[in-house]
């Protein structure tokens, strides 16, 4: 593989970075910045904020691209919810974002637990703005109204790469069926904005990203993310090239023409990165 180019390489504060991981640590929580090895660690520890990931740190799929730990998880924590609310009102965070791993031994896949997050935030943090990345909930509507009852103002849910590709690299997951979380989202509760997110260096195609982009779009999806792909192990899925900062500015202006109300196109950028800005523009617009 070649050398990581400069524009992957980050500084950050250790100390800082220390502070928001004890408090974390102090309140038992995880976050997907830690799990998935996030390269933004630093910064968003440094500006004293993270995605949580709640339901535990084991994930019921095995995805091969990423680096959450696969297992058996265990029961779910009743008192997660209010811990995470506390951490959120400590940060004092102006946008949370939460994330999950998969729960597939769950009948409704954490969606139950998932809302009891949201609504333990908005009730010790009523001006916090609130964004959930779920899982496809195995397709139940059911179970995305649960969700989307507690009212998060930004609902997303990744597609993380082409169609092509599942196969090989999300065996588990279906294309369609993550496309019908957006589509379903927008149908339940259209003032909820939708996002997703793909992941580019993977051995796609133009022609691919193109109509991924089209399929995603006509969902009416509205937040947009694109990233470089990074390997995690030599045991994950090859990464097969780095994609230049100019080609993720022209896959920007590419979606952008194609209606997304934001996009956000970089080597770093990643689900959750400045989520808090893309909401900000699009509801001050």
């Amino acid at each position: 593989m070649e050398r990581k180019p400069d524009w992957l390489r980050v500084p950050y504060n250790p100390t800082e970075v220390a502070e928001v991981s004890a408090l974390l640590s102090d309140a038992k929580l995880n976050t997907v910045c830690k799990e998935a090895n996030c390269p933004n660690l630093g910064e968003c520890y440094s500006k004293r904020t993270a995605t949580f990931m709640i339901m535990g740190r084991d994930c019921t799929r095995n995805c091969r691209f990423c680096n959450v730990t696969p297992g058996r998880p265990g029961p779910l924590d009743p008192e997660e919810p209010m811990h995470v609310a506390e951490v959120v009102k400590k940060l004092g965070l102006k946008h949370a974002v939460i994330t999950q791993v998969t729960r597939d031994d769950l009948p409704d896949g954490g969606a139950a637990h998932m809302a009891d997050t949201v609504r333990a935030i908005r009730y010790l943090n009523p001006d916090v703005t609130i964004e959930v990345l779920i899982s496809d909930l195995q397709g139940s509507v059911e179970a995305l109204e649960t969700v989307l009852s507690a009212r998060p103002d930004v609902m997303n849910h990744n597609v993380e790469m082409v169609e092509e590709l599942y196969d090989t690299i999300r065996p588990q997951a279906i294309y369609q069926r993550s496309l019908d979380v957006l589509r379903n989202s927008k149908r339940i509760a259209p003032d909820i904005l939708t996002k997703t997110g793909f992941m580019v260096g993977l051995g796609e195609t133009e022609e691919q990203l193109d109509r991924l982009m089209d399929d995603i779009r006509a969902t009416d999806c509205d937040i947009l993310t694109i990233s470089q792909y990074l390997q995690p192990t030599h045991e994950h899925t090859k990464l097969m090239r780095y994609v230049t900062p100019e080609e993720f500015e022209a896959y920007k202006e590419k979606a952008l023409a194609k209606g997304f109300r934001f996009v956000a196109s970089a080597p770093l950028v990643r689900s959750s990165y400045r989520a808090a800005e893309a909401f900000t523009e699009i509801t001050h617009k």
